[in-house]
């Protein structure tokens, strides 16, 4: 389960931004997560609670916004919504389409005391 080690590494980057801004709480922890990140969202807020646990950011609230895919069909030439990677273009039909986003997870925000 991958979403364990992506809780991992934002628990530690929260605790990196801790200590070095001095706070001593996290609130809420804001999450951006494209819908082509290959991001289970509801293990990575479980994963999320389990690692956070006697930490400064224990009882944290976990805000996740989902960002769609996007991508650029090269046969048609035109910026298009994809759900999936390899979906074909919903214009033309065409398999010609880069991702040109929504394949990204950040931490966009942290709400602290």
């Amino acid at each position: 389960m991958h979403e364990m080690s992506l809780a991992e590494g934002i628990l530690d980057l929260v605790e990196q931004q801790a200590a070095r801004d001095g706070f001593a709480r996290v609130r809420e922890i804001h999450l951006t997560i494209g819908a082509l990140a290959g991001v289970e969202v509801s293990s990575l807020e479980f994963c999320l609670d389990a690692v956070c646990r006697g930490t400064l950011a224990d009882g944290a609230a976990i805000v996740s916004e989902r960002l769609p895919g996007k991508g650029w069909c090269l046969a048609c030439s035109q910026p298009v919504e994809i759900s999936a990677r390899f979906d074909a273009c919903p214009a033309c039909g065409a398999y010609q389409v880069q991702v040109t986003g929504g394949d990204e997870m950040r931490v966009a925000s942290l709400l602290v005391d």
